[in-house]
């Protein structure tokens, strides 16, 4: 009986991470499948290409302001309830979308569930990690990730296709199908999920006051920074360093992004068998693997392998940063999972705008060069939040294979 109990749980619980796993992608997707059909929505509304552009900036402006507050605000909220809320909102802002003819109503369509986008993702994290149990957190976070991937993966092209097949209201009634249909899926097997312990926003803010946590923060920062630095002009990099086609271009793309659910996959494997040494040591993988592309950029073979196996790095990267941040603010998750969604796109806006300064003072190959120098302020960050975590030093830990991580597991 014991054991049908746990099974029980046990699928209750991967359902339960499925659906909120497909809830990401579907607000991921909403973020950032427009990007593949600007030129349609600049035709759709009369407008220029940049003018379209703001349904992009807006969104992500919004999204980075808003990260580290609104997750704290409705951390004391049913769980189902933020879920239902949010999926409600997107579904919603996507109708409207698709059958207005004023962009500046579709703006503000946009702007109201980008201000949910922070509170539905990191609730998706830390209700994930709750479900699965200290041992298997890793792996559900990871599985989370993958919705994330996905969303960037396969929305843009998927949108772009159906834009262009048939209308930029086409595009955006499947972005309110996919997110209506994790609507319903929440409404019907997900049950109530009450916040046992509501904890005040004094003690959530605290963790402010913890060296470990900004030293967390600065290290997801230039992190990211290095890898959105170079991935923004990834296409330009293609085309003018490797000089292949824009076919080519899309189709390497999609071998990354695919790398990416791969990294996602294997992160969750590699957090728990060791969380301490994946962190340390992901870095300095990334930073060998940038500089044989800095190196090889003008190979065509070379390139292609080196992004494949950026995009598998890339997917472990993105859920060490996630993982070093809530693990130094555990008494408050949701609060965690903000700072991380702040701190990352903060890294991807400073990353894009200095990788595009050695861009125009050098050539596209140098905003590799740019990845690097984020990479090394990264690693010396990570450094000092593992001296924090444990008086063993990182040296140490790297040194000896069979050390105990530095980090908790959740």
């Amino acid at each position: 009986m014991k054991r049908e109990n746990n099974q029980h749980a046990g699928n209750a619980g991967g359902l339960l991470v499925f659906i909120l796993t497909a809830g990401v992608f579907g607000i991921i997707n909403t973020e950032m499948g427009v990007v593949g059909i600007l030129p349609q929505i600049a035709e759709t509304f009369r407008i220029s290409v940049p003018d379209a552009g703001w349904t992009v900036g807006l969104f992500a402006l919004i999204v980075a302001l808003s990260a580290p507050v609104m997750p704290m605000l409705f951390s004391r909220v049913n769980r189902r309830t933020v879920m239902l809320l949010a999926l409600g909102t997107f579904t919603l802002s996507n109708l409207v979308s698709a059958f207005t003819d004023s962009f500046t109503v579709v703006l503000i369509a946009r702007a109201i569930p980008a201000f949910l986008h922070p509170v539905y993702v990191s609730m998706a994290f830390t209700v994930a990690a709750a479900s699965a149990g200290k041992a298997g957190a890793p792996r559900a976070v990871a599985r989370v990730f993958i919705g994330v991937s996905a969303g960037m993966v396969l929305g843009v092209p998927v949108t772009s296709f159906i834009a262009s097949m048939a209308s930029f209201s086409m595009a955006m009634l499947f972005f309110a199908a996919v997110n209506a249909v994790v609507l319903v899926a929440t409404l019907l097997f997900v049950p109530s999920l009450p916040v046992r312990e509501r904890l005040s926003y004094g003690t959530q803010l605290g963790v402010l006051k913890k060296a470990v946590t900004w030293q967390a923060i600065l290290a997801v920062t230039m992190i990211n920074a290095a890898m959105f630095g170079f991935f923004s002009y990834m296409s330009d990099y293609l085309k003018t360093i490797t000089e292949i086609s824009y076919t080519l271009i899309g189709t390497v793309l999609l071998v990354y992004g695919l790398a990416n659910i791969v990294g996602n996959v294997l992160a969750g494997r590699l957090l728990s068998m060791n969380a301490a040494r994946c962190v340390t040591l992901i870095p300095f993988v990334l930073f060998a693997v940038y500089a044989s592309l800095f190196l090889l950029g003008g190979w065509l073979v070379p390139v292609i392998a080196i992004i494949f196996v950026l995009g598998i790095l890339a997917g472990i990267a993105s859920n060490n940063m996630q993982y070093i941040i809530t693990d130094a603010a555990p008494e408050a998750p949701d609060f965690a999972n903000g700072l991380f969604l702040a701190s990352a796109n903060l890294g991807t806006t400073v990353g894009t705008a200095v990788c595009g300064l050695f861009i125009t003072f050098f050539n596209t190959r140098y905003s590799v060069l740019g990845a690097l120098l984020f990479l090394v302020a990264g690693i010396v960050f990570i450094f000092l939040r593992n001296r924090s975590s444990n008086p063993l030093s990182s040296s140490q830990i790297l040194k000896n294979n069979h050390e105990k991580p530095s980090f908790r597991t959740h």
